[in-house]
């Protein structure tokens, strides 16, 4: 194995087991010389992906965020195991849609159903 080779190995850590939900994910290095667990084995189109959730692998191993947007169309990128973790709550991708869909349950709440009208009402002659 050359050292090239050896620094990748070094670089992309190893697979950890997630302790939600049992299932393998890759430890990979960040450019901030952190860690990062990603789905294996699963590159997606990035233009699916909120721009802050796309992680690229570098030519040397190393991965960062992709927050192009938009992303060019031919581009793939990587996500956290947390996002495809089973066991774990969905964070909130997109917070105005969260927003907008609390507001409709609000407003759904507080609207009465129409009464029916009652059969012998008369209505107005309309014309």
């Amino acid at each position: 194995m050359g050292s090239g080779e050896g620094a990748r190995q070094q670089r992309s850590g190893a697979r950890f087991t997630c302790p939600y939900c049992g299932l393998p994910q890759d430890r990979m290095l960040t450019l901030d010389q952190d860690w990062v667990l990603l789905e294996p084995e699963m590159s997606v189109p990035a233009h699916v992906v909120p721009a802050e959730h796309r992680w690229v692998v570098l030519s040397d191993g190393r991965v960062t965020v992709y927050g192009v947007c938009p992303p060019e169309t031919f581009q793939q990128c990587r996500i956290e195991h947390r996002l495809a973790c089973p066991q774990q709550q969905l964070p909130d991708l997109w917070p105005w849609l969260t927003a907008l869909r609390t507001e409709n349950a609000r407003k759904s709440d507080r609207h009465e159903e129409p009464s029916a009208p009652e059969a012998d009402l008369k209505l107005p002659d309309a014309g």
